[in-house]
C-alpha cells in the first residue's frame, strides 16, 4: 500500500504528495454543503499518545502541535496504542477446552461430533 499514489484527475501523472494541499484549494464545492475539513490532533485519553490527521468533528478544546502550529483537539477512549488488539495483551481464548468439552457433551448422547 505504500507504494500506491493518488493520480491526477486526467490519470496521466502521479500527484506529488507536497502538492495535495494547493490542489485540494483549487477544487470549488458547493458553499455551507461540505463540512468543515481540517487538520485536528486526536489524543488517546487512556495513554497520552496523540497523533495528527483530519476530520470533520467539532470542538472547543485546541493543542499545539510538534510543528508549532494549534490544532483542534479530540480526545478519545482508545486508540490502537491503547487497545489490547492491537497492543497484544488481548487474552487468548481456550478454543481447544471448548472443543473437549462440546464432544463430552455430545458423546453422552450418543452422537458422533
Amino acid at each position: 500500500m505504500n507504494n500506491v499514489r493518488p493520480y491526477s484527475r486526467d490519470g496521466a501523472a502521479p500527484i506529488r504528495p507536497e502538492n495535495i494541499e494547493k490542489i485540494m484549494e483549487t477544487i470549488e464545492m458547493k458553499k455551507d454543503l461540505h463540512p468543515n475539513y481540517r487538520p485536528v490532533v486526536i489524543k488517546d485519553a487512556s495513554n497520552g499518545w496523540a497523533f495528527l490527521t483530519r476530520s470533520t468533528v467539532n470542538t472547543n478544546e485546541t493543542t499545539k502541535w510538534e510543528d508549532g502550529k494549534e490544532y483542534p483537539l479530540i480526545i478519545v477512549e482508545t486508540t490502537s496504542a491503547s487497545h489490547p488488539f492491537f497492543t497484544g495483551k488481548h487474552k487468548v481464548v481456550d478454543t481447544a477446552g471448548r472443543i473437549e468439552k462440546f464432544k463430552r457433551k455430545y458423546e453422552k448422547a450418543g452422537v458422533k461430533a
